[in-house]
């Protein structure tokens, strides 16, 4: 009898501390979901916030009301990347900000400005390791070489033209359907005399191609679209 009343007793106690570490179990695990929904909350938060900082300052670089600053704007893109730590598109707008500066501003110190345009360049191309995106940043560092050797063709030709014309090669091995290669590279056979390889018939093929590419390049969002509108214009320009 002793020994079925402390059978019993034991087995009541067993079932207490059952439901006790059973209670304390379910109590982490709503704990650790009520973690998790709340991280993936600011998560999507923190994303909705970063889209829309994007788009804005994306849309200042088609406005037809204002020419934006692009430094200004650069800046921005830099500072978008910086708090965001993982996304490699901020560096490459910075980059391309930069470019068109580049492009636009005759005074501009266009070896400064390339540096800075390749060191952005650097940070994009250690956050991704997708060859579209790759291609893309490659295309930007194309540009910021060929900026830097039009300051004195004859002299820099050997040199950054070298570097231009390895990173066209490099972003075409990671994407050959990359549009916009095709448009810069019309863009070198353009202002190349004929002699040398260049002339308007050999650029034309080059925007064609180009603009061939465009008619299916469908770019994800935030990603990088421009170019087709440049290409029209140059194929109008190689009659």
């Amino acid at each position: 009898m002793l020994r079925k009343e402390a059978s019993y007793s034991y087995l009541e106690r067993a079932s207490i501390k059952l439901k006790t570490l059973k209670n304390k179990y379910m109590k982490n695990l709503l704990l650790l979901f009520i973690a998790v929904c709340g991280l993936c909350i600011a998560a999507s938060a923190q994303s909705d916030k970063y889209v829309s900082s994007m788009k804005a300052n994306l849309a200042l670089f088609d406005s037809t009301t204002a020419k934006p600053d692009y430094v200004a704007l650069s800046n921005t893109f830099a500072r978008i990347g910086d708090a965001e730590k993982t996304q490699w598109l901020p560096y490459y707008y910075a980059g391309l900000a930069l470019s068109t500066e580049g492009w636009n501003n005759k005074t501009l110190d266009k070896d400064a400005n390339s540096g800075q345009i390749l060191a952005y360049m650097d940070k994009a191309k250690a956050l991704t390791t997708d060859s579209s995106d790759l291609s893309e940043i490659d295309a930007i560092r194309n540009m910021a070489y060929v900026q830097q050797m039009l300051v004195d063709p004859a002299v820099r030709w050997m040199s950054y033209g070298k570097e231009a014309n390895e990173a066209l090669a490099e972003a075409m091995k990671f994407d050959p359907n990359n549009p916009r290669l095709y448009y810069l590279q019309g863009m070198s056979l353009f202002n190349k005399p004929a002699v040398f390889g260049g002339g308007k018939e050999k650029a034309k093929l080059a925007f064609q191609k180009a603009l061939d590419l465009y008619a299916t390049n469908h770019p994800k969002e935030l990603h990088p679209g421009w170019g087709k509108v440049q290409t029209v214009s140059m194929i109008a320009a190689c009659q």
